[in-house]
Formats: structure tokens, sequence, C-alpha cells
């Protein structure tokens, strides 16, 4: 599951947290060793596109943290 899919989802099981995820790639989708993970705080009246401006909002800041971090041989 992936996009708008996933963020619907979330808000169906009435989810209180969501959010981005960077890991490592491997041969499987979605499932290398994770590197960080952001939560985002759902609201009550979440829809599934205000939630994913959420995710999206936090990945950009997740990324350049994490790249930051590999710059600097954090991980």
């Amino acid at each position: 599951m992936y996009g708008i899919n996933v963020h619907r989802a979330v808000i169906a099981a009435k989810e209180k947290f969501s959010g981005p995820t960077v890991h490592f790639v491997n041969s499987n989708y979605d499932e290398g060793n994770i590197i960080s993970q952001t939560k985002v705080k759902l609201s009550n009246n979440e829809t599934p596109e205000s939630l994913a401006k959420k995710v999206q909002d936090a990945e950009k800041i997740q990324l350049i943290n994490v790249l930051k971090d590999f710059i600097n041989s954090k991980n």
C-alpha cells in the first residue's frame, strides 16, 4: 500500500499518529533496516489529503536531518 491509500487506512484504523520512515533499501519493498522515523499527530477532523500534507512536510525535514547525520558519520 502506498500514497493516499496509506493515509486513508491510517484514518480508518483511528490511529493517533502516522509519519514517514527512512530506511535502507533491500530486495523487499519497505523492509530495509529503519534509519529514522518521525511521528505526525492526527487531528480529530483529519482527511487523507491533510494527513498527506503533514507527512510530506515532516518528510522534508526528516530527510535533511538524516542526510546531515550521514555526512557527520552518525549512522
